[in-house]
């Protein structure tokens, strides 16, 4: 147990209860005194919890990994599919 130490603490809950049920983020003294609104620090726990999801998750891991020339790829096949079904038409 710690004494004589208080710190401010912001809550974020989970959308979606199957990765966790919140996260916990301890703010930083100085955050407050640098003209930074308590609003703007809850948007960025927010994105910083989202964040963690989308890099735990299988896809967003699998996404990262990937090597540019596949999205290069991807983005041609996409290209080629929309032209040949505009060609149909």
């Amino acid at each position: 147990m710690v004494q004589g130490v208080s710190r401010q603490v912001i809550v974020v809950r989970s959308p979606d209860p199957r990765f966790f049920d919140q996260a916990i983020f301890l703010v930083k003294e100085a955050a407050f005194q640098k003209g930074v609104t308590a609003e703007e620090v809850i948007q960025e726990a927010r994105r910083a919890a989202d964040g963690y999801l989308k890099r735990s998750t299988p896809w967003g891991r699998l996404w990262r990994r990937l090597p540019p020339p596949v999205y290069a790829a991807a983005g041609a096949l996409a290209a080629s599919l929309c032209w040949c079904a505009a060609l149909t038409l």
